[in-house]
């Protein structure tokens, strides 16, 4: 229920609050700090490799080796976890898309060698078909190229359980198929990894938004052009986003995704205050990549635009952002904690 406050000018000035430093940290309503981050990481084969993301600048694709480096530092900084997304070459891709289940795949791999030396960072993996298919689609595909649902699912069960037997913490279905994450939880509890969290992407819209990370992963030239209409959410709707929701929550996911981010921040927030349920969103590479081309080129200010942006996730509800500058916020935040302790310690 709302309470109307009673009051008018000047007996209630609303600078006030606002007029020192103090006063506006003392009324902030949120806040960002490094435990709301998540990094997602594109990881591919070989060793001592990076390869920049033309359309992600700053953005790089990294073989195992080096991802362990990087781990190790998001550790140092706080950053509670990371999410991988591999990058497969086309003779691992197939139709049914096997590679993606492969106990030994770059994925499973990869999640083995993290628990091992940062057992600490959570580990939280893609289960979708798109990077490992020869089409570019999310799933098992018919003559006509429409993507079905039930013969997905079976693939994406297999996949699920290869990345919790390696260790994965949090498995995290972003495909869309209807459920999926019925399926999913069933297995994992029948198999014994009752400890698996699932994040399901509920609410994935099919947005223009996705475009770089396509290109990262690989997946745009399969595509050819196509879109996943079908299966991913319509951008007009938002109360379709909250059965999603729920009935992923009744099919046993332990969080919820809503992506993109900040265009659906109106979801994110219908979400977290109808269903009040552990809420994620994902400020995916189309949003990195517009911040990123006005900030190299002068028109905005990166620090305090970035910093703004991730405060709107956390003002529309959000409990944790996966976001490409997780590494950058984390570096600033723990630099403004060390001039904070300088500070006191010259005032001793």
């Amino acid at each position: 229920m709302s309470v109307s406050i009673q009051g008018a000018f000047p007996a209630r000035r609303m600078r006030r609050a606002r007029k020192q430093d103090f006063s506006r940290r003392l009324t902030a309503e949120h806040l960002v700090s490094v435990n709301d981050l998540i990094y997602p990481m594109f990881i591919l084969l070989g060793k001592n490799r990076r390869e920049p993301v033309e359309s992600m600048p700053g953005v790089e694709r990294l073989s195992i080796d080096l991802m362990l480096l990087e781990a190790e530092y998001l550790s140092k900084l706080g950053v509670p976890a990371i999410a991988l997304f591999p990058v497969v070459t086309q003779d691992f891709k197939s139709v049914c898309a096997a590679e993606a289940y492969n106990p030994e795949g770059i994925v499973q791999r990869a999640v083995r060698l993290l628990k091992e030396h940062v057992p600490q960072m959570g580990v939280i993996t893609d289960i979708a078909l798109d990077p490992f298919t020869t089409h570019g689609q999310d799933g098992i595909i018919d003559e006509h190229g429409y993507v079905l649902n039930d013969e997905t699912t079976e693939v994406l069960v297999k996949q699920a359980l290869s990345h919790a037997e390696a260790g994965a913490d949090i498995v995290a279905p972003s495909d869309m198929m209807d459920g999926r994450i019925g399926a999913i939880r069933t297995a994992l509890e029948e198999a014994g990894y009752i400890h698996t969290q699932i994040m399901a992407y509920s609410a994935k819209y099919a947005s223009n938004y996705y475009g770089p990370f396509r290109d990262a992963v690989g997946s745009a030239g399969n595509l050819k052009g196509g879109d996943k209409k079908t299966y991913q959410m319509d951008p007009a709707n938002s109360d379709e986003a909250l059965h999603e929701v729920a009935m992923d929550i009744q099919e046993g996911a332990d969080m919820v995704m809503v992506k993109p981010g900040m265009p659906y921040l109106d979801v994110v927030r219908r979400v977290k205050t109808e269903l009040q349920v552990p809420t994620f969103a994902y400020q995916v590479s189309g949003e990195y990549a517009m911040h990123m081309a006005a900030i190299q080129n002068g028109w905005l200010k990166e620090k305090e635009t970035v910093m703004e942006s991730l405060l709107c996730f956390k003002r529309a509800g959000a409990d944790g952002i996966l976001t490409y500058f997780a590494k950058s916020v984390a570096e600033w935040l723990a630099e403004e904690a060390a001039e904070r302790q300088a500070t006191l310690s010259e005032q001793k």
